[in-house]
């Protein structure tokens, strides 16, 4: 979140969960298996169980998740167990309360640990997401390992990314996933490689003993961009290809203008098939037109 803040944005200017349905019931149809809803956090957002009652009814849908930081989540929990959630990405870059507050700016770290003990009780798989920012949080990143060692949960450590809105893009990158890793190995040197999932944007690790896993995300060097079959819609109804891009279509304006749902397809699959070769280049040509990076909390967690 920018220091000073964000323009909110109308409620005419954001999708409803009308059209939010529609749009994922009709990727659905065209063959996506997972949705994930993001935030910061998706329970600012009014009535939201209502969204996730009706994607969870979606015939063709596999996989519902959700991210979240945490601070409203604890007592939807077992309703999203009701529904079908399996798993759970928990933001959370520190176990230190104090340095929670100064990265967060919110004195809200007792309510995030309380979503997290609800989501271990009813079972829900949790992944605790850490960007690891230079000078604010390495210091935890040995902390967080140690969650893993008693919890089922996986800790994953994020390449911090560029996007501050600020345009700050080339202040270079201090902790890359291979430091990340080096600085585990030094207090894990038992520390093995698993084999990742298909298409999955973290390298994962197991530490014998431990009940969890470790991950790591290179957010900034991109290299899982090859494998990549992501896409994102933001709350305006940007259809972004890569987190890196400018959004490629406006869902949201098609769906206004009156388009039926097979001509919305169309321009979908046009998109889809004009997907930049990596989030390199995806960047350069954002930067090249706009200047800046919006800030990743407008984007979405």
């Amino acid at each position: 979140m920018p220091e000073d803040g964000l323009n909110w944005l109308s409620r005419a200017e954001l999708m409803s969960y009308e059209e939010m349905l529609r749009s994922c019931a009709l990727l659905v149809k065209m063959g996506i298996e997972k949705i994930r809803i993001t935030g910061g956090e998706p329970f600012v957002r009014k009535d939201i169980m209502k969204l996730l009652s009706g994607l969870s009814k979606l015939d063709g849908l596999k996989e519902l998740s959700m991210t979240t930081n945490g601070v409203l989540t604890a007592p939807h929990v077992a309703e999203m167990k009701a529904l079908g959630i399996k798993s759970v990405n928990l933001s959370l870059d520190t176990l230190d309360a104090n340095r929670f507050f100064t990265i967060t700016r919110r004195d809200e770290f007792a309510k995030v640990m309380a979503t997290l003990d609800e989501l271990l009780k009813h079972d829900i798989e949790v992944k605790i997401n850490a960007v690891v920012m230079d000078g604010k949080n390495t210091q935890d990143i040995l902390p967080l390992v140690e969650l893993t060692k008693d919890l089922p949960v996986s800790v994953r450590f994020i390449e911090e990314m560029p996007f501050n809105g600020d345009g700050a893009s080339n202040r270079g990158l201090q902790w890359d996933y291979v430091r990340i890793l080096d600085e585990i190995k030094d207090k894990f040197p038992g520390i093995q490689k698993l084999t990742d999932p298909a298409f999955s944007t973290s390298y994962n690790y197991d530490i014998p003993g431990h009940k969890g896993s470790v991950g790591i995300i290179a957010a900034y060097s991109r290299t899982f961009c090859g494998t990549c079959n992501r896409i994102r819609i933001t709350p305006q109804g940007t259809l972004k290809n890569c987190l890196y891009d400018d959004g490629v279509l406006n869902i949201k304006d098609l769906m206004r203008s009156g388009l039926s749902d097979n001509e919305i397809e169309k321009n979908l699959l046009n998109a889809f098939n004009h997907r930049e070769k990596n989030g390199w280049v995806a960047e350069r040509m954002r930067v090249e037109k706009t200047g800046v990076h919006e800030s990743m909390a407008t984007i979405g967690g």
